[in-house]
């Protein structure tokens, strides 16, 4: 219940509730999207990002399928 009501007092405090309503949290999804995708690109975790997991990953089911196809 503490908790609760402290949650409900820093929502509060966040401005434009009257013109925005819920849509006055946007902008803080907007920055943790942006975060992430840099994240995603930029911090490697061992020796691979995000993306070169996703580029090789694309490219073995590009050479599958080509296999299925037998050419």
């Amino acid at each position: 219940m503490l908790v609760s009501r402290r949650l409900k007092r820093l929502l509060q405090l966040v401005p434009g509730k009257r013109r925005f309503g819920v849509y006055r949290f946007l902008p803080f999804f907007f920055v943790l999207g942006g975060a992430m995708e840099w994240f995603m690109i930029n911090v490697r975790i061992g020796k691979e990002t995000f993306y070169d997991v996703y580029r090789r990953k694309r490219s073995e089911r590009q050479y599958e399928a080509r296999m299925e196809k037998g050419e």
